[in-house]
């Protein structure tokens, strides 16, 4: 049995594309005052294997892919 994958419908992009630049944001952030350093290492690298995850998808298309490779440096 094959599992095809479906492309995802325009909003579907959007949303995607969306929940990557809540991470973008939230890294560009910076740290919280309440957060400990080792939450915010926690935090860091889990949003930038989010966006390195989201990078790696091919349905993008018209969409400004910058903030998202820069934020996941």
């Amino acid at each position: 049995m094959t599992i095809e994958s479906q492309t995802p419908t325009a909003e579907q992009i959007a949303k995607h594309y969306s929940a990557a630049m809540d991470s973008v944001n939230l890294i560009n952030a910076g740290k919280p005052e309440d957060m400990t350093a080792e939450e915010w290492a926690d935090c860091l690298s889990r949003n930038k294997e989010h966006l390195v995850i989201m990078l790696a998808k091919d349905y993008w298309t018209t969409e400004n892919l910058a903030p998202l490779q820069a934020a996941s440096a």
